[in-house]
């Protein structure tokens, strides 16, 4: 059976709607996804070989891999032809595979159209190699976008369409625009990864690709995620990251939380863990360090990311404080900047407050984020009534005291909706 048959087998209204149904009765979804789902798609998994791929230009190179665009030299085992991208994993790559698998039957919306990852034994030198196929979808990743003079403009017709920014002259709104919708785009996907029990723990803008099938930014290179649902790639006291986005805890559990247990346990297991420890929080800070070089253009570079870290660093990641420091210095790249997320009363200032904050608890999580007024205007007139009362009450929750948090902690472990407690999305919007 080709891949592309395979594909649209494991991808049937039939096997969509029993995922559906599980999921809304309550049964851990990474159960139902390890022992019926990915069972089911290897009893019709196309089997590659290294002989299969033509290796063309290669497009980056990195630690844990070499990345190729490459083609398929036996058309028959995909029905749709077409360019791919090739990794060759020198380690992780069985863990990388699993994760796009997941990822593929679960929200395939949100990363790099995943096609295999089989492992070739055959090399001359004696070693095993991992590889992992994707459908080509563009070479332009978020870095290298915002690596050019004219962001974000540049990326402006990519996501809006052509002409869509004509109605506002160059400025603060019209840089707003492009930046609120390129950080919805993640966010989303972020979101999907994280609801289906993936922490990324490693998202940057090298990380974030241009998909031009979609015309949308997508998240790539799983191989540091952890599928907590199951506890694969999970080791409490082991950890890959890049220290420019890495949060402040740099794990994305307590290290007094055990290592993964069986998977069947893990499974029944992952939803009092997530809760106890909101592991998605380590992926929103990276994000936030994310939205922030995209307002500023001097924190573009490693250099500037670098300088901001320390600084925040110094200042208890406070940010109130690394504002008032560096606004003296009145710098049109600092003025820009503050000029684009203070707009609307100043809405995109306070989601990233929320999305940088220094307790990962405090954070606010992608699907809030995804409801912030940030994302939510009210025509020409700026923020609804609502919208302005609820900012309020977002800034007033900043003064919370540490007999609130010891309060919200327990409420976080007391279980689900189900069993009496409360749900991730009431407790957020208790904080609100």
């Amino acid at each position: 059976m080709s891949g592309d048959i395979y594909r649209e087998f494991t991808d049937t209204p039939i096997l969509k709607r029993l995922y559906s149904h599980v999921t809304d009765a309550g049964v851990a979804p990474g159960f139902w996804d390890m022992f019926v789902l990915a069972p089911l798609e290897n009893l019709f998994r196309p089997r590659f070989r290294k002989e299969d791929l033509s290796l063309g230009k290669k497009l980056g190179e990195g630690a844990f891999g070499t990345v190729y665009k490459a083609s398929l030299t036996n058309k028959q085992l995909l029905k749709k032809d077409g360019p791919l991208v090739v990794k060759k994993a020198n380690e992780y790559g069985a863990v990388e595979a699993w994760m796009n698998e997941r990822v593929r039957r679960a929200c395939r919306k949100s990363c790099a159209d995943f096609v295999h990852g089989f492992l070739d034994d055959t090399s001359s030198k004696g070693k095993e190699e991992f590889w992992l196929l994707w459908r080509y979808e563009g070479k332009a990743t978020l870095a290298d976008l915002m690596a050019n003079k004219d962001f974000p403009y540049n990326v402006e017709e990519l996501i809006l369409g052509p002409g869509k920014g004509d109605d506002l002259p160059r400025g603060p709104e019209r840089q707003n625009r492009i930046l609120r919708t390129i950080l919805r785009q993640i966010l989303s996907a972020l979101a999907q990864l994280h609801s289906t029990g993936i922490v990324h723990r490693d998202v940057k803008p090298q990380n974030i690709i241009y998909s031009e099938d979609t015309k949308s930014f997508k998240i790539i290179d799983l191989g540091a995620a952890a599928d907590l649902r199951v506890g694969i790639n999970y080791i409490p006291k082991e950890f890959l990251l890049d220290p420019r986005y890495s949060a402040p805890e740099q794990y994305i559990m307590s290290t007094q939380t055990p290592s993964a247990p069986p998977p069947i346990i893990a499974a029944a297991l992952s939803p009092v863990l997530w809760q106890m420890n909101l592991p998605d929080r380590f992926d929103i800070y990276s994000l936030g360090l994310i939205f922030l070089q995209m307002a500023f253009p001097n924190l573009r570079n490693d250099s500037g990311l670098i300088s901001f870290n320390r600084q925040l660093k110094r200042r208890d990641y406070d940010m109130v404080q690394w504002r008032n420091l560096v606004e003296a210095k009145q710098s049109q790249d600092i003025r820009q900047g503050f000029e684009i997320l203070d707009m609307d009363g100043g809405v995109g200032w306070e989601l990233l407050k929320d999305m940088v904050r220094f307790k990962g608890r405090k954070r606010i999580s992608a699907n809030a984020a995804l409801a912030h007024p940030y994302f939510v205007r009210a025509g020409l007139f700026g923020l609804s009534g609502m919208q302005k009362l609820r900012l309020s009450l977002m800034r007033s929750s900043e003064q919370e005291n540490e007999g609130v948090d010891w309060v919200t902690s327990l409420m976080a472990k007391s279980g689900t909706e189900s069993v009496g407690g409360f749900t991730e999305a009431q407790l957020q919007n208790m904080r609100v």
